[in-house]
């Protein structure tokens, strides 16, 4: 799996989340479970990795989205 996206933003993520999903491309979240460390504060950012076959087309989703600037 390669890393997509990495974000705080917890709308955002669900957002991509979905247009994945839609689009029938596989994506994972990581890192969530760390707010029981952090404290629930969403100070640690969340990592979206997608399979690596699939990296370009789930790019290209996100631009044609305008997501592109929130892209790793």
């Amino acid at each position: 799996m390669t890393e997509l996206l990495r974000t705080n933003d917890m709308v955002l993520l669900s957002f991509v989340e979905a247009l994945l999903k839609d689009a029938g491309i596989v994506c994972a979240v990581f890192d969530q479970n760390m707010s029981v460390v952090e404290g629930s504060l969403g100070v640690l950012p969340r990592r979206l990795l997608v399979d690596s076959d699939a990296v370009d087309e789930a790019r290209r989703l996100l631009i044609d989205a305008g997501l592109e600037k929130d892209l790793k």
